[in-house]
C-alpha cells in the first residue's frame, strides 16, 4: 500500500505546528512531523511514503525531492501549491486501489475517489497513528481513546522532545531560513 500525505495538513491538524513560533520553528515542527511519521508507518510501508510540502518562498537551491528516514520528502517548488504535486502524483500511481491520501483537503479526497484510492482526514488519520503507537508502546493491540481538542503546548513540547531529542534542526534537510515569513 501506498501512502501520500500533505504535510502541512498534517502539521495543523496534529497540532505539532504549535512548537513551530520563532527562527527556525517551521524547521522542527516539518522535521518533528516527518520524525512522527517515519515512526508511526510501518517499517516495510516507508519506501512507498510520501509527504508533500508546499514550497512558495523556498529559499534558492533547495531540493524538491530528498529522503528521511526512509520517507520520500517532496517541495511544491515549480507548483502553486501542494496542492497541485499531490493530484498529479494521484493522477501518475500505477495501483491507485492500493494508495491511500491524507489529507483534509476534500479537493483530493475527489482526486482520490476518481482514480478509486483510498483518503483520509489528516485529524483522524493523526489520532489513528497516535492510537496504534501508544498500544504498540504498552505491547498490546487495546485501543486508546482519540483525544480531544487540539495539542497543548506541552503535548507539542513533547512530540518535539521525542522526535528531535536536543538535536538542532538538521540543515540537510531544511535550510537556514526556509519557511521565513511562510504561513
Amino acid at each position: 500500500m501506498s501512502l501520500l500525505i500533505d504535510g502541512y495538513n498534517l502539521l495543523h491538524a496534529s497540532g505539532i505546528l504549535g512548537g513551530g513560533l520563532g527562527p527556525g520553528g517551521l524547521e522542527r515542527s516539518r522535521l518533528a512531523l516527518l520524525n512522527f511519521v517515519a515512526e508511526a508507518v510501518d517499517a516495510k510501508e516507508l519506501a512507498h511514503t510520501t509527504v508533500v510540502f508546499d514550497a512558495a518562498g523556498a529559499p534558492p537551491g533547495l531540493p524538491s525531492a530528498l529522503t528521511h528516514r526512509g520517507l520520500s520528502v517532496r517541495f511544491a517548488a515549480h507548483y502553486e501549491s501542494a496542492d497541485e504535486l499531490i493530484e498529479e502524483l494521484i493522477r501518475a500511481d500505477s495501483s491507485p486501489r492500493r494508495l491511500t491520501v491524507v489529507s483534509s483537503d476534500h479537493r483530493l479526497h475527489r482526486a482520490a475517489r476518481r482514480r478509486h484510492a483510498r483518503s483520509i482526514d489528516s485529524d483522524r488519520w493523526y489520532s489513528d497513528m497516535l492510537s496504534r503507537r501508544q498500544g504498540r508502546q504498552r505491547g498490546d493491540v487495546a485501543q486508546v481513546s482519540k483525544p480531544t481538542g487540539p495539542a497543548t503546548t506541552d503535548d507539542v513540547d513533547f512530540w518535539l522532545k521525542q522526535f528531535m531529542g536536543d538535536a538542532p534542526p538538521n540543515d540537510e534537510i531544511f535550510p537556514p531560513g526556509y519557511g521565513e515569513g511562510e504561513r
